[in-house]
């Protein structure tokens, strides 16, 4: 599991697992404009079954701009986790810059609807180094 998750973050038996990869075929350095992809995998080591309602996003550039994502759910879903299941999407970021970063958290509700807030690991955005 670590070979293919780089980061990971665990809050209260959920853990938070990323695995991120720069995509040169998205990204074009000559317009500033450079892409990654990250693979996102939830698993519920909790007792409880818990929903994912929110998420929040603090995007960084290497400039040091920030850009804050909020939304509901992930890719269009809310997904419900009990015990020992595990939830899987991709997604992606564009930045300005070939390096920056991303942290944030996801807002889950208990069953009985109580909040719990689960931290996404900070993870680096690199584009390699390319010789001109």
């Amino acid at each position: 599991m670590k070979q293919l998750f780089q980061h990971a973050a665990i809050t209260e038996g959920i853990t938070v697992r990323v695995a991120v990869n720069f995509l040169p075929e998205q990204s074009q350095p000559e317009a500033g404009k450079w892409f990654w992809v990250y693979h996102i995998r939830i698993e519920n080591g909790s007792t409880e079954r818990v929903q994912l309602m929110t998420r929040h996003w603090r995007i960084t550039d290497a400039r040091g701009a920030v850009n804050l994502v909020d939304g509901e759910g992930v890719v269009g879903e809310m997904p419900v986790l009990t015990p020992g299941e595990s939830h899987d999407y991709v997604s992606g970021c564009p930045l300005p810059t070939p390096h920056g970063s991303m942290e944030g958290f996801y807002t889950f509700h208990r069953a009985d609807g109580t909040p719990l807030e689960v931290r996404i690991p900070y993870f680096p955005l690199a584009a390699p180094a390319t010789a001109d």
